[in-house]
């Protein structure tokens, strides 16, 4: 009985020590890889923020207001679909309750209503600028580049992570002397399109004709991780 135990407890420490080799002789490697194209879409973020002593009043100015910013963004060839309300709010306005131990209370009323647009068309985005502001916009909250297909690049993007990876693993082989071999596992850590750019305000509301703007070139990246095995 003893002589089985040990003969199975034998086998047990040599498969382990077998696996364990061979989880060891790998080597990984992480590749990112980046494409930059000029941006074909824009999306925009504007609205009208109004106040007055009553909520009905507040709401009665904006409304007036925002509905001068659609007609004028029709005008310019914006299709309905291409605008969407965003944020819409009411609030009333406070005072008092500082250090002059006034009693809070309400001076007036804010009414807020923001509209994401998009357009197929960067060139006509100092144009699209100049309408919202002309026609009563006072908010202006982000310029968002992109792309209508950006399938095709994250495509190339990934390729360029993997030829990364690839090249950084052989280069490694190399140096301990060893050659890879087949591919274990290959996985995404994350892929990251166009940011958007804030923070346009004092550009945009300053701007008493078409403001000028440029879409640059923006880009798409991949990063893998691949794991390999080793000869």
């Amino acid at each position: 009985m003893k002589s089985g135990f040990f003969i199975a407890l034998a086998l047990a420490a040599s498969l382990s020590s077998a696996l364990g080799q061979t989880a060891s002789r790998t080597i990984t490697m992480s590749g990112q890889g980046e494409v930059r194209a000029t941006p074909d879409t824009v999306t925009l973020s504007a609205g009208v923020t109004s106040e007055a002593a009553t909520a009905a009043a507040a709401l009665t100015a904006n409304s007036a207001r925002m509905q001068a910013v659609f007609a004028a963004l029709k005008k310019l060839g914006v299709a309905d679909k291409d605008m969407q309300t965003s944020n819409f709010s009411v609030s009333p306005q406070m005072a008092g309750g500082g250090a002059g131990n006034q009693a809070p209370h309400i001076t007036g009323y804010q009414a807020r209503n923001q509209v994401r647009v998009r357009l197929d068309d960067v060139g006509k985005l100092g144009a699209a600028l100049d309408t919202l502001v002309t026609a009563g916009a006072n908010q202006m909250n982000g310029i968002d580049f992109g792309f209508k297909d950006d399938a095709s690049l994250m495509a190339q993007a990934r390729a360029g992570a993997v030829a990364q990876a690839r090249a950084k693993a052989e280069t490694y082989a190399k140096a301990a002397g060893v050659s890879l071999g087949p591919i274990l596992s290959i996985s995404e850590n994350g892929y990251q399109g166009p940011r958007p750019l804030y923070n346009i305000e004092q550009v945009v509301v300053s701007a008493s004709r078409i403001a000028p703007t440029a879409p640059g070139e923006e880009s798409v990246t991949a990063e893998i991780t691949i794991v390999w095995e080793i000869h």
